[in-house]
Order: C-alpha cells, then sequence, then structure tokens
C-alpha cells in the first residue's frame, strides 16, 4: 500500500515538474502535413521587434456566416492567435459583427464608416432551412500603430475560380496580408528605390499608383540617370516602358550597379505599337539600346508580337447597329493578353490575373551560374507576328482556330538570380578612369525582366485625367492583379527573406469523394454510427471478464 502511494505521490511531483519546467521552455509543434498553424521565422522576427502595441480589429465576424467564411474567419483568429505568442503585450485584436446592430440606422451608420476606410463588403447568398438569405460580409481587418491605421482586405484570390479555391487562397494568405500591414506600420528603416523615368514619353501621372504605393513601403527617388555618377546607395531601380534608347553611360551604371549587387527590374516592350487607328497600324521594332546587355544576363526579348487565343481582355467595338445606333459590345482582343499561367514562385502565388498589352516572347540565352524562372507565360494558344506586324481591330470578330493558334505557351516575364558577368568584362583598358571600380563579375543578385512596358502604367480616367487604379480594365471595371504582382517582384528581389517568405503558405484542398457519398452513403453512416458502440460494448464485456477472473 504504502510504495503505491508512493508511486502515486512520484507521477504527480513529476507532473508539477514538467509543468514548471514548461514555463521556463517554450515551444510549440505543428503536427499538420503543410505547417498551416505556423507562421514564418520573418514575421516572428517582425512580431518580437514591435516595441508598441499594434491593434487590429477584425469585421470578419458574426454567428451566420456561410461555411466558407466561418473557415476564414477561424484562419485570421488562429494567426492572430499565433501573432500574440511572438508579439506578445504589443499584439491586440479584437472582433467586430457589422451586422449585430439591431437599429436599422445605426448599423447603416456603421457601414459607411466601414465604406469611407476603403472596405467595400461582400454580398453572399446562403441557404438556410430551405430559405436563401443574403449576408453582407466585410471581408476586411484594420491594423493601427501609433495613430496611423490601414485597412486589409482578407479575401483574396485569384479571378476565375472557383469560391472554394479562392477561400483556400485567402487563408493561405491571411499572414502575409497581416505582417505586410504590421511592417509597413512600423518599419523604422525603409529600401531605397530608383526610379529612371527619362526614357519614357508617358506622363508622370501613367506610374501614379505605383508611385504611391512605393511611397508608402520604400523611399522612392525618381533618378536623373544621365546626371547621376552611380546608382549606388540603391538597393533596386526600375526602368519602367522606355521609349527612348538608353545612352552607353547610363548603360554602364546599370550594369555595374547590378554587378555591385543592386536589384534591377525592367519592363520593356519588344515592339513599338505609338497608336491604333480604325484600320490598325504596324508594330515597329523598338531599338532601346539594352538588347546585348540582356544577352548577356541571360535572356533576349524577341521583336514579335504575341496573340492569345484563349486568355485575352475585351474591349469595346461595333458590332452592328440597333435601329440607328451603333451595337457596342466587349470583345476579345488578343493583343491584349490576360495570364493566368504564372511560374512556381512567392511572386506570383495566389496573385490575381494579371492584364497585359503588346507582349513580345522572351527567350533564354547561356549565362553561366545564373537560374532563370519563368514568371508569367501565356496559354498554349498562341501565335506570334514578327516585325513588323500589321495591327488591327478587325481580326477581334474572328473566330479562334486551333490550327493557326498553336505557337505554344510563351514567357513574358522572367526572374534571373544567381553571379552575372559584366557586359563590359574585358572591354575596359587599364587607362579608363572606370578601371579602378570596375567589375567584372557580379555577387549573388537578381534580374526582373518582362516584355510589357504597360503592365507597370495605369491609365487616366478620359473626363478628368485623373489616375485610375493600377491594372483597371475600363471595360469590365475590374482591377487585375498587376500591382500586386510588381509589389511582390520588388518585395521578394530585395528582402527575399522577408515577410514574402510567408506568401510560400499552402493549405492543401482535400474534398470528399461525391461519387463514394453518393453510393455508399448508408454504409458510412452505419459503421460511423455502429463501430464506436460496438467498441464500447467490447471494452464492457472485456472488462467484465477480466474482474470476474480476478475475483473468482
Amino acid at each position: 500500500m504504502k510504495s503505491k502511494f508512493i508511486k502515486i505521490l512520484s507521477i504527480l511531483g513529476g507532473i508539477v515538474l514538467l509543468n514548471i519546467l514548461a514555463s521556463f521552455v517554450f515551444f510549440r509543434v505543428d503536427l499538420t502535413e503543410e505547417k498551416r498553424y505556423s507562421i514564418s521565422d520573418a514575421t516572428k522576427t517582425l512580431l518580437e521587434n514591435l516595441d508598441k502595441e499594434v491593434l487590429i480589429k477584425v469585421y470578419l465576424d458574426g454567428d451566420e456566416l456561410p461555411g466558407g467564411f466561418e473557415r476564414l474567419k477561424r484562419a485570421v483568429n488562429e494567426t492572430l492567435e499565433e501573432f500574440q505568442v511572438y508579439g506578445g503585450t504589443n499584439i491586440d485584436f479584437r472582433s467586430f459583427n457589422p451586422n449585430a446592430e439591431s437599429n436599422t440606422q445605426k448599423r447603416e451608420q456603421f457601414y459607411e464608416e466601414l465604406f469611407k476606410k476603403g472596405m467595400t463588403p461582400t454580398r453572399v447568398v446562403d441557404t438556410k432551412n430551405g430559405r436563401q438569405i443574403e449576408n453582407i460580409i466585410f471581408p476586411y481587418a484594420t491594423v493601427s500603430y501609433e495613430g496611423k491605421e490601414v485597412p486589409v482586405l482578407l479575401l483574396k484570390g485569384t479571378e476565375g475560380a472557383s469560391a472554394q479555391e479562392k477561400l483556400n487562397q485567402s487563408y493561405e494568405n491571411v499572414e502575409y496580408e497581416l505582417a505586410s500591414a504590421i511592417r509597413k506600420l512600423t518599419q523604422k528603416q525603409k529600401k531605397n528605390i530608383g526610379l529612371l523615368t527619362e526614357f519614357t514619353k508617358l506622363k508622370p501621372a501613367s506610374f501614379a499608383d505605383l508611385i504611391a504605393s512605393l511611397h508608402e513601403r520604400y523611399n522612392l527617388y525618381i533618378i536623373d540617370a544621365k546626371q547621376s555618377p552611380t546608382f549606388q546607395g540603391l538597393d533596386a531601380i526600375i526602368l519602367p516602358k522606355p521609349d527612348l534608347p538608353v545612352d552607353d553611360s547610363t548603360k554602364y551604371k546599370i550594369d555595374q550597379f547590378v554587378m555591385n549587387g543592386g536589384r534591377a527590374l525592367f519592363f520593356v516592350d519588344g515592339l513599338k505599337v505609338d497608336s491604333v487607328g480604325l484600320e490598325g497600324t504596324y508594330a515597329q521594332p523598338l531599338e532601346l539600346n539594352l538588347t546585348d546587355l540582356f544577352f548577356k544576363y541571360g535572356v533576349r526579348i524577341n521583336s514579335n508580337i504575341i496573340k492569345d487565343g484563349n486568355s485575352s481582355a475585351a474591349i469595346p467595338m461595333v458590332v452592328g447597329n440597333m435601329g440607328d445606333r451603333p451595337n457596342i459590345q466587349p470583345i476579345p482582343y488578343r493583343y491584349f493578353p490576360v495570364i493566368n499561367n504564372f511560374g512556381k514562385s512567392l511572386i506570383t502565388n495566389n496573385i490575381d490575373l494579371v492584364y497585359c498589352r503588346y507582349v513580345a516572347s522572351i527567350d533564354t540565352v547561356m549565362a553561366p551560374e545564373v537560374n532563370k524562372i519563368p514568371l508569367l507565360m501565356t496559354s498554349p494558344y498562341t501565335k506570334v507576328l514578327n516585325a513588323p506586324a500589321l495591327v488591327t481591330y478587325n481580326e477581334a470578330h474572328t473566330e479562334t482556330q486551333e490550327s493557326e493558334y498553336n505557337g505554344g505557351v510563351k514567357t513574358i516575364a522572367y526572374l534571373l538570380e544567381g553571379k552575372f558577368q559584366s557586359l563590359y568584362k574585358n572591354r575596359l583598358l587599364p587607362s579608363d578612369p572606370r578601371y579602378a571600380s570596375f567589375k567584372a563579375e557580379s555577387q549573388p543578385t537578381k534580374v526582373f525582366v518582362c516584355s510589357d512596358g504597360d503592365l507597370i502604367a495605369n491609365d487616366l480616367n478620359p473626363k478628368t485625367g485623373n489616375p485610375l487604379p493600377l491594372g483597371f480594365d475600363k471595360t469590365t471595371q475590374h482591377i487585375f492583379g498587376n500591382k500586386d504582382f510588381v509589389l511582390n517582384a520588388i518585395d521578394y528581389m530585395i528582402d527575399e527573406n522577408g515577410v514574402i517568405q510567408a506568401r510560400g503558405k499552402e493549405i492543401k484542398i482535400r474534398p470528399l469523394d461525391k461519387l463514394r457519398i453518393r453510393d455508399e452513403r448508408t454504409k458510412w453512416q452505419t459503421i460511423n454510427i455502429a463501430l464506436p458502440l460496438g467498441l464500447v460494448v467490447l471494452s464492457g464485456i472485456i472488462l467484465f471478464m477480466l474482474r470476474k477472473r480476478k475475483f473468482a
């Protein structure tokens, strides 16, 4: 009896000791295959280094949320609870139900406050008890720090994906969206970005949305390339839609900037399409004095235009008459591909479709120690027109013939990573003043090349002249994923081990087999009900027999 008491006391003492040790040693174990309850190391570092409180208000709440949104709500709460583990008292979050107010007037006022913060509600029709119920849902959160506040859209996914796929993409993006907002508000030191705008004919208003977005995240400088002796001191440079040739002096500065570890992003057209009249125009070769530089880095932008017969944007066209007035309808225009074919990268993971205009194909060439990662690709149904190419509106009325559009998948954007060889290697003489600081080979760095200069430019409102959002399509009124793509590319290139790592989270959809559900419903219902009961009864019988034998 005494030994039994000592054994029990030892077990209880061990449990107490284990709890005491656990209070000093912190660890968490995520046993899920895709680590859905874990956050990236970069996010942990961001949260651990917070110096003041960050308040997060979540407006995705309520008792009658549809199933998919209930899962999204749970994913947000789980992520924020994980944030609190690493952020401690500097992370505070609260949930609000915008529909909780029973007074209609007060509820409408609350809606109006959310509208002013840039939150657009999602209307979802759900069926409950045979009745259809319309739910107004605000899939948003706000992040506040030191009096500053930014809204965060929690429902983000690829246009054209099913509702389940879009919600699943939103689950995967929760950590990144929230961590990005926290970083935007709390970062003390920003990276430096240079914009080389002197080689484009576009007005600054055409880059207004890009400039505003970059200002929020980085220190942005408009660079006078010809007057600047070097680009050193910048973390990245962007060359947006050049129309004029880049002079040799600037090209040398770009090359040496890359050789010294700088990041460079090029948004360059393959052909020049000045304007399109009623009958069309010829697209001519565009000489920018960059071909040899790109070739040395491992890619070549071809002098052609790709027509995508399967995935293209629509433009308004006259398709006939309605009475005495023209009948204008949106018609797919194959010169404006909509990209829904992405390479495997943190840059493109879970982004929306990307809207392009007059793109050229990009080929890869030999470049030792350079890894070439395709990012944006067309559909397989393409037709390539080499320069000079006639661009017409009339072809929008024709049907896509598979025998004609057989060019295969074409890549229009590449990420290049590794050690680059200088274009000017073995070209400078010792007497050249630049020889002393010249580098013939780079340290590991990154270069981005895209064959669509329009991808980075926003349109202007034809009535007011005000800038429209980057990626906004005036025909469908949809905002494509152009801005997310560009910002992700910049973020990855200058800080690949930062918060961008959170975009790598992947949560697999494991749907049930609908045919087996239909055919084997009774079988599995019986097993799920009868088997647990049978195990309980069997355990009782075995226990009874053992006790009977023991005390016989």
